[in-house]
């Protein structure tokens, strides 16, 4: 699959929905010794697969491969990845329809996967499944913290509210891309549910939509954070260790952002802070963030979006071979 190539596509948008909130630029004065608590947020996060958004099915008639922007970039990441993961194809007459199973972890991130030593599968909070729910509780609750509470509204509604719904929703924009697929053969259309997590302004006051993720610290050496000695002034090497640590949820994260169209890719940099008595659970702490330009970032992590579409088309190809019905793809 690495030496699958084909052009980079870029779409258009079908449909908008949701609410995005601003980005509070105070975030990036943060520094190791100005460090802020991470808050805990009652936000709601909705993960619905594709047969189950409303706005795909009434996009049907527009596309022929369906898909949210979670699924399309674990298959076009998928040489970078380790840990197992499986997606449901269903293939419906001329359509392809890519799920995720309900009961799956699909959408809990991955903790040093790429890493030389892999986290132990159990015992304590360093085990692989705690890290995964650790690593996903820290990326929704610093996405929701360093916002802003002015409102941006979109053509629709979130299309996944629920008037029975006591908390209040994330803030978030949902992009429906029409994307070409490029290639030899048939031609396609993607249709790709994406999402954005913030929007900000540029030194020009044009708006720029943003994704917002956070690196986390868990491994402290003798109950000391090397993220606080050492980002302020060595940040690039801790960027360089998390890149090789990390290197399948870095490029995730950045397909994403790329088929969504996002202007910047927001980090933030979250370490713990450890309890001061045994009674007390660990809390974490915000040492800094870092911007960049999705489509630089994947120069920078050697992403190859040619050949991550390249990808994508040779699984789809395969798929449209196949009768009608429900297939596993792992």
């Amino acid at each position: 699959l690495y030496r699958t190539y084909f052009p980079s596509s870029s779409g258009i948008n079908a449909e908008y929905g949701g609410t995005l909130e601003h980005y509070d630029k105070r975030y990036d004065r943060i520094t190791t010794k100005a460090e802020r608590p991470l808050q805990i947020s009652n936000r709601l996060f909705h993960y619905v697969s594709t047969t189950d958004d409303p706005i795909i099915r009434e996009l049907v008639k527009e596309g022929h491969v369906f898909a949210t922007d979670s699924i399309l970039a674990t298959i076009m990441t998928c040489p970078r990845s380790y840990y197992s993961w499986d997606i449901i194809i269903q293939r419906v007459g001329s359509r392809l329809f890519l799920d995720k199973r309900d009961d799956s972890d699909f959408d809990l991130l991955t903790v040093n996967e790429t890493a030389n030593e892999l986290p132990a599968s159990e015992g304590g909070s360093n085990s692989l499944n705690k890290l995964s729910l650790e690593a996903t509780f820290i990326n929704q609750n610093f996405s929701q913290q360093c916002l802003k509470r002015e409102q941006k509204h979109f053509k629709r509604p979130n299309p996944f509210l629920n008037d029975e719904d006591d908390n209040e929703p994330s803030s978030v924009a949902y992009r429906y891309r029409k994307i070409p697929l490029a290639g030899p053969g048939e031609p396609y259309t993607l249709i790709c549910r994406t999402e954005v997590d913030a929007v900000t302004t540029n030194a020009s006051g044009e708006e720029q939509l943003m994704n917002i993720k956070a690196l986390n610290e868990w491994d402290l050496k003798a109950g000391a954070s090397e993220w606080r000695q050492k980002l302020d002034t060595q940040r690039g090497d801790i960027l360089t260790t998390e890149m090789k640590n990390n290197k399948c949820k870095l490029a995730k994260w950045t397909v994403s952002s790329i088929l969504a169209g996002a202007d910047l890719l927001k980090f933030g940099y979250v370490t713990r802070s450890m309890p001061r008595s045994s009674g007390e659970s660990i809390g974490h702490s915000i040492l800094g963030t870092q911007q960049f330009y999705p489509k630089q970032f994947a120069a920078q992590i050697s992403l190859d979006m040619n050949n991550a579409w390249g990808i994508l088309r040779v699984i789809v190809d395969k798929c449209m071979q196949l009768k009608d019905g429900k297939y596993v793809l792992y």
